[in-house]
């Protein structure tokens, strides 16, 4: 029988934005935090700019759509190794919908990831494409969504 292995995850989430009165309005207080975890430098982090947040600053939905985009990338980088396929430039133009209801709660409803992909002269484009779907297949974090994530890939052969 396989033995799962786990893998537990710190991070500090400090708020740095009281003014003064703290919470004592809706408009008294910034969405201002950083987000710290051992060894790394901090994320400056708000809330969306339509949530009263800066814009300057990364925010929660931000965050979630890179962790979904970074973490098909680097299974599909892993995967391309194994199969001897040499990849030379990957970029993800990813997007994602949220959904607010009406008493001011929201879910993502879809994500879309766009990898463009260029890989080495000679290689076979459809089994380079065919990557991206054992890569979502394999993603911790598209696994952890309960929303459909979809891939449109673009591969590019370089010359």
């Amino acid at each position: 029988m396989a033995r799962h292995r786990r893998h537990r995850y710190a991070v500090t989430v400090r708020w740095s934005g009281n003014r003064g009165a703290g919470t004592a309005s809706y408009r008294a207080y910034a969405r201002d935090h950083e987000i710290e975890a051992a060894g790394k430098p901090p994320i400056r982090g708000s809330s969306d700019p339509a949530f009263a947040g800066d814009a300057t600053r990364w925010n929660p939905e931000e965050l979630l759509l890179a962790a979904l985009s970074t973490c098909h990338q680097l299974w599909y980088l892993h995967l391309a190794a194994a199969a001897g396929i040499v990849v030379t430039a990957y970029t993800d133009q990813a997007e994602g919908l949220m959904e607010e209801r009406p008493d001011g709660s929201g879910s993502f409803v879809e994500a879309v990831l766009r990898p463009r992909v260029t890989v080495a002269a000679g290689t076979a484009v459809a089994q380079a494409e065919a990557l991206h779907r054992l890569a979502h297949e394999k993603c911790f974090i598209a696994n952890s969504v309960n929303f459909p994530v979809s891939c449109a890939p673009q591969t590019i052969v370089a010359a």
